[in-house]
């Protein structure tokens, strides 16, 4: 640790030294970042944050990969680095539902490349874990690499190991923003001038954040954990140690040295009651989140103080006692007591209400913000993911691409600006924190919907909408409809191609969507388009702009339209765009919904030149798809335009009106059929909505919901970002290199050059279920040969072609059409075959009429 005085000057600060702050100083002065400075408002390495009070249990399984990948690389880089005890995790079942829930993780395990996952026998949990009662469970997952970190030691690790120099004791004031730029950090020992400022400050997020004008969704919440006194039959175990000798600590001393204890056997977890467990050499730690989401106010987050450290608040003895979860019938006590008879009556030498963050969807908040050039964010990371996430972060400052040393990552999940307009609001992040809390253990099932904050977004179709029966999801903060039961009528001609689901991936679905699909095709359907966002680029430089940054040649004549991706350098996939040339200077550039407008639209604002206006209309817009057979014909009742296929081919665009509505009409469309997308200012969707739906009463023109969108566009291969694509595959992997023209010049080209000379490694391609009609679920591990080669990207049933669909990646000397494979989903193998692509309508047939 540093003693110099504060420097007024540094390359890179980093605010915040806990895990994830050192992590981030570790992996940026290892890939050659100079002049790295970390301040800490508390002591070294005890700050008073969550890193030296948690427990530093590590269980790295998750249904996401870059949950798993992150946690993986975490345990590797501490083992190598002697700070973590790999004693194995063992998660236990106390019900059949949680059975099947470790079934799940064994799948996820294997999928995304965690060594031996496997489900244990009651005995065999017992032989692993004797104090635990066999008889209340019904089995386990172990992981063998699972274990525990010892945070105290791995914070002095990374400060010892790294050539940062940090600071203790130094309190962040201010942030100071210029001209949209980071220029300062300003601490109650002096300001520092930087050209990039890290926040890494997870309980206090929100308030650093607001020091930079922004509003970061991060809630803090209480979490509860106890260490029993010494038990007789752990006294080999050890007594507690001196990890904390000579070190300043704030607040209970016994506290932090209990948590460098490293365990003696796997740690545990009793999901079903919200638990989970480790011994401290003689005694058991035992935590629980089995209690009613303890929110901490924000900007009430406070201070070390003589007495305890800033993030542990006391004790609350009723949510230890009490059955205070909403979702769990006994107490942590009254749980703990039956699975753990020894911990039985015995007392407890330290208790602590920890705190922790959470964000709305419970992922991390990683990346450049939007509003503020070179202030970037590590947030909402625990001890089990920050090795991984530090080291992403570390790239993406240094080489302007995210990634660990297996390969590119995605981050649309993680991206600090996909969160939607209304997420700063303290009372909805509040209470979707505490939420994501509650959830931590249950089993959520697919397709899962919240109760609270509902109608926040909602399209100008809305009201029609519900009076056919829609089956909202909220997307984005947007009622996203479903399936319409208007369309049940549908299914006495359709129901025969429209198999039932069972089990996990019957809830929250309707056999209307495959209805919905098929008259589709054989007919003409509105579905609404609004939550997918237009991005207008004007000005006299704005071809060139697109240009620099799209993969495909933007040289289009007024009218045109193309497909393309966007690009890092590293030519991995930042976005997939329609671009359409609406005037000699403008161009609406059009993308998805969800965290789209802030990631995509923030990226080319943050890039346009002073010359090139970048406008996102998110919100300003309201956009129907009109497709099928009959589109045109529909189409043309209500427009004096010509949309015959001379007059309006495929890939192009024009303004024209429907009925008094003014539109931009492209000819484009993601489910395959003939159709358009009609874009008109939000005040005028009603009237749009109106006018199509009389104007097609005759033709039964019907609304289309989401369900039917992702089984149709899978039919015709069409990609998802943060699907099927993302900045963790380029564009020749992901089967697209009808979008990239070599014969420009753009971001990522030599990247892609690159690849495309050694060739890929990894290609997308669909394959259908030789025997069955089950629908899969992503994240499942797919095997060549008996080896695992990829997992479920998506997956739905295709109601066109009457089979089972599901995408992955495999390698390419195993992805060409007729390769047999085997996926394994909710402990069932079923064989399926690679196909080639497009599965419906290869010819275009329908599309280009």
């Amino acid at each position: 640790m540093s003693t110099e005085t504060l420097p007024s000057r540094a390359d890179t600060v980093i605010v915040g030294a806990g895990a994830v702050g050192c992590s981030v100083a570790y992996h940026l002065t290892e890939l050659g970042a100079d002049d790295v400075i970390v301040v800490d408002q508390g002591p070294l390495p005890v700050t008073g944050g969550s890193s030296t009070h948690a427990p530093g249990i590590m269980f790295q399984t998750s249904p996401s990969k870059i949950q798993t990948k992150t946690a993986h690389y975490t345990s590797r880089l501490l083992d190598d680095a002697g700070v973590y005890t790999e004693v194995g995790g063992i998660e236990l079942a106390r019900s059949e539902a949680r059975m099947d829930f470790l079934q799940r993780r064994v799948e996820w395990a294997t999928s995304y490349g965690l060594p031996e996952p496997q489900l244990l026998e009651p005995a065999e949990v017992a032989e692993r874990l004797p104090l635990v009662d066999e008889d209340r469970i019904l089995g386990g997952y172990y992981s063998p690499t699972d274990g525990q970190v010892a945070g105290t030691d791995a914070l002095q690790w990374y400060i010892e190991s790294s050539p940062a120099r940090f600071f203790g004791h130094t309190e962040l004031t201010d942030i100071e923003v210029d001209g949209g730029e980071v220029q300062a950090v300003v601490t109650d020992r002096g300001r520092i001038e930087c050209n990039r400022c890290v926040l890494a400050t997870n309980n206090w997020a929100y308030q650093t954040g607001q020091l930079a004008g922004l509003e970061l969704p991060i809630t803090p919440v209480e979490h509860q954990y106890v260490v029993t006194e010494p038990l007789d039959v752990l006294r080999d175990g050890g007594a507690v140690g001196s990890a904390t000798n000579d070190l300043e600590v704030p607040g209970d001393r016994r506290l932090t040295e209990l948590m460098a204890q490293p365990p003696d056997r796997p740690v545990g977890r009793d999901q079903d009651n919200s638990l989970y467990f480790r011994t401290h050499g003689d005694g058991y730690g035992l935590g629980s989140y089995n209690h009613e989401p303890l929110v901490v106010d924000p900007e009430e987050m406070g201070k070390n103080d003589e007495e305890s450290q800033a993030s542990v608040h006391s004790f609350t003895e009723k949510h230890w006692t009490e059955p205070t979860h909403p979702n769990r019938e006994k107490s942590a006590q009254q749980a703990f007591d039956e699975l753990l008879p020894v911990t039985q009556g015995k007392e407890f030498r330290v208790t602590e209400n920890g705190i922790f963050v959470y964000t709305p969807d419970g992922m991390p908040v990683l990346g450049e913000t939007a509003a503020v050039d070179g202030l970037w964010t590590g947030l909402a990371i625990w001890w089990t993911h920050s090795g991984g996430y530090g080291r992403i972060l570390a790239e993406w400052m240094e080489n302007g691409v995210p990634r660990l040393p297996s390969g590119p990552v995605d981050t649309s999940g993680i991206h600090v600006n996909r969160f939607e307009p209304h997420a700063g609001g303290k009372d909805y992040f509040t209470d979707r924190g505490g939420l994501r809390y509650q959830q931590v253990y249950s089993i959520v099932e697919p397709r899962w919907q919240p109760d609270d904050h509902r109608g926040l977004r909602v399209s100008p179709f809305y009201h029609h909408q519900r009076e056919l029966g829609a089956e909202f999801f909220q997307s984005g903060g947007w009622e996203v409809p479903q399936w319409y039961e208007h369309n049940t009528d549908l299914l006495s001609k359709y129901g025969e191609q429209i198999p039932e689901q069972e089990g996990w991936q019957a809830v929250n679905r309707s056999p209307i969507t495959g209805a919905e699909h098929l008259h589709t095709r054989d007919n003409v359907s509105m579905f609404d388009m609004t939550t997918f966002s237009s991005i207008r680029v004007a000005g006299a430089n704005a071809g060139e702009f697109l240009q620099q940054y799209c993969t495909n040649d933007m040289e289009l004549d007024v009218g045109q339209v193309r497909y393309t991706t966007m690009l890092n350098h590293g030519g991995a996939i930042l976005a997939d765009l329609t671009v359409a040339r609406l005037d000699e200077d403008e161009y609406m550039v059009t993308t998805g919904g969800g965290n789209s407008p802030g990631i995509h639209g923030s990226w080319l604002k943050k890039h346009a030149p002073e010359t090139v206006s970048v406008t996102v209309e998110e919100s300003a817009k309201c956009t129907v798809g009109l497709w099928g057979p009959n589109s045109r014909l529909l189409l043309q009742r209500v427009t004096d335009a010509d949309v015959s296929n001379a007059g309006f081919p495929y890939f192009s665009c024009k303004r024209i009106y429907v009925g008094d509505v003014p539109v931009v009409a492209l000819r484009v469309s993601y489910v395959g059929e003939l159709g358009w997308e009609l874009w008109a200012p939000s005040e005028y969707g009603q009237k749009l909505w109106r006018t199509l739906w009389e104007a097609g009463r005759d033709l039964d023109v019907r609304p289309m919901g989401a369900g039917a969108l992702e089984s149709m566009r899978l039919e015709k291969g069409f990609r998802l970002w943060g699907t099927d694509i993302d900045t963790d595959v380029d564009p020749l992997s992901a089967g697209l290199p009808f979008a990239v023209d070599f014969d420009t010049e753009f971001v990522g080209k030599e990247a892609l050059v690159e690849i495309k000379e050694n060739g890929v490694d990894n290609r997308i391609v669909p394959l259908t279920l030789d025997e069955s009609t089950d629908v899969l679920s992503s994240g499942r591990p797919v095997r060549v040969n008996e080896e695992v080669g990829g997992y479920v990207q998506a997956a739905d049933y295709g109601y066109s072609v009457g089979e089972s669909i599901a995408y992955t990646y495999l390698p390419s000397e195993h992805a060409e059409p007729g390769t047999a494979v085997q996926i394994t989903c909710e402990g069932e193998t079923y064989d399926a075959t690679v196909r080639d692509e497009p599965l419906f309508d290869p010819g275009r047939e329908k599309i280009i009429r």
